[in-house]
């Protein structure tokens, strides 16, 4: 083993991580570059590992009826170490996974600086990486520099691989009104780590509301560079000043929607909105207001902020901010193993492949790290059924979902969540439960998805038992 040559990887966020975690449990080594400290980016606060630039949530952990919750259980049964260090620093948050992101980073970090085939270099990889790197994985996420986004684009014949997201703001927990907000979460569903009491509640009137809807589309905004004036939001990630200018209603009907909640202060009645904290560190000390990413100018967002019910007197550990995100069209440039067409030495992973999350970024540096372990290896790569989730969102990726020769078809690539949208539904339904009572609704909606998850996690452990060493014994 100690003949084979490294794969490189440049990135150090979740799926450049990942990517090194499954290389290396391969016995392949891997030399795993990361700019930071030398270079900071205007989101990153450390030089961590898979530090958490943006919300501390990897969303819904049922894997029965939730497609993330699904890819979060098909990841573990793959030995990631996101999913493992997220386990092992979960805080509540109702039914979501959310992380202590401070102990969720150094726990990354120490387990890939504790690996004796995994190599971290510090320092920026300008440009593309050099000639005799014949095995590298490119995961510099939505931050990707200058230097590098400029090849990328003179090797692609591209135009455009840049649209634009936002980071919401934390608060001190001890600045918020405990008079005004109650703990709750929605429909009181508790999660992993959780009660079902695990968001603070902050209740709006309609007065306060229209208010602040005023106050936001009124507020001075961060201005964009010349550069960056025709660049897109990411409809999943978008202001929430930019949901207010698109109707008065669609805070309500989104981050702010009251359903599931109850006032105790007024028992019998329901909040018109509702805005929802959730906790962002161990200690307990920090709560993120969910949802509200933004691009206020600071002192707007202090001014804004505070006009909530039981934010008032709120005082700021961050605020939130905008920032430029890279995506490539992938359905045109990367193949089935997301090795880029035209320098198949370069493979991608995470965001910059086009899908949106934590969980979905560091699923594809998953598979791309197995894909580039096989090759070095000089094995047959094998890639996860379409069935589960990271075999759809593969497709999703490389094109399976669409006809890249119809006018337009690769252009409309967009960065995509995973959902069950993507995998293959299930053909037989039952209209009925083991009593016969028939299903209707949301039961067969439920149903539905419960057997689409299943059979995904049965046709992943077949494709893990083909794996060359795997001890796993194919159903």
């Amino acid at each position: 083993m100690s003949d084979i040559k490294p794969v490189h990887i440049v990135g150090g966020g979740l799926a450049g991580s990942e990517a090194a975690w499954q290389i290396a449990r391969r016995g392949v080594p891997v030399v795993l570059h990361e700019m930071r400290p030398v270079r900071m980016t205007d989101a990153h606060a450390t030089d961590g590992l898979a530090e958490l630039v943006c919300s501390n949530s990897f969303r819904s952990d049922d894997w029965k009826t939730n497609a993330v919750g699904l890819l979060h259980e098909e990841m573990r049964r793959c030995d990631s170490i996101i999913m493992s260090a997220g386990d092992l620093h979960k805080l509540p948050a109702g039914g979501a996974l959310a992380v202590d992101r401070d102990g969720f980073s150094a726990e990354v970090t120490k387990r890939l600086a504790a690996n004796p085939l995994i190599t971290i270099e510090r320092g920026e990889v300008a440009g593309l990486p050099p000639a005799d790197w014949d095995s590298v994985i490119i995961a510099t996420g939505p931050l990707t520099s200058p230097p590098l986004t400029n090849a990328i684009l003179e090797l692609t014949g591209e135009g455009q691989l840049a649209f634009f997201d936002a980071i919401a703001p934390i608060v001190h927990f001890e600045s918020i009104d405990l008079d005004i907000a109650w703990r709750q979460s929605r429909y009181d569903k508790p999660g992993p780590g959780g009660t079902g009491a695990d968001y603070l509640n902050c209740p709006l009137d309609r007065e306060t509301y229209e208010a602040f809807i005023d106050a936001l589309i009124e507020g001075e905004k961060t201005t964009f560079k010349e550069w960056e004036q025709n660049t897109p939001y990411f409809d999943g990630c978008l202001p929430i000043e930019v949901m207010a200018e698109r109707g008065r209603e669609t805070l309500r009907f989104g981050p702010m929607k009251p359903v599931g909640l109850s006032d105790p202060r007024n028992p019998g009645t329901r909040p018109y909105a509702v805005v929802q904290l959730r906790q962002d560190n161990a200690l307990g000390t920090l709560w993120n207001i969910v949802g509200f990413q933004t691009k206020l100018k600071y002192a707007e967002q202090t001014r804004v902020f505070r006009m909530i019910p039981g934010l008032q007197d709120a005082q700021f550990a961050r605020l939130g901010g905008l920032h430029r995100n890279t995506f490539l069209n992938s359905p045109k440039l990367l193949d089935a193993t997301m090795r880029l067409n035209a320098e198949p030495r370069l493979r991608f992973a995470g965001q910059i492949t086009g899908v949106e999350g934590y969980i979905e970024s560091a699923a594809v540096g998953l598979m791309t790290g197995r894909f580039a372990a096989a090759e070095r290896l000089a094995e047959d790569i094998r890639q996860p059924p379409p069935t589960t989730a990271l075999g759809a969102m593969l497709r999703h990726i490389t094109g399976g979902h669409i006809s890249t020769d119809e006018p337009g078809g690769s252009r409309s690539f967009q960065p995509m969540n995973v959902n069950y949208g993507l995998i293959p539904p299930i053909d037989e339904i039952p209209t009925h439960d083991a009593d016969g009572r028939r299903l209707k609704g949301k039961e067969r909606g439920n149903e539905k998805r419960r057997l689409v998850s299943e059979r995904a996690l049965h046709d992943l452990m077949n494709w893990l038992a083909g794996e060359p060493g795997s001890t796993l014994a194919a159903e």
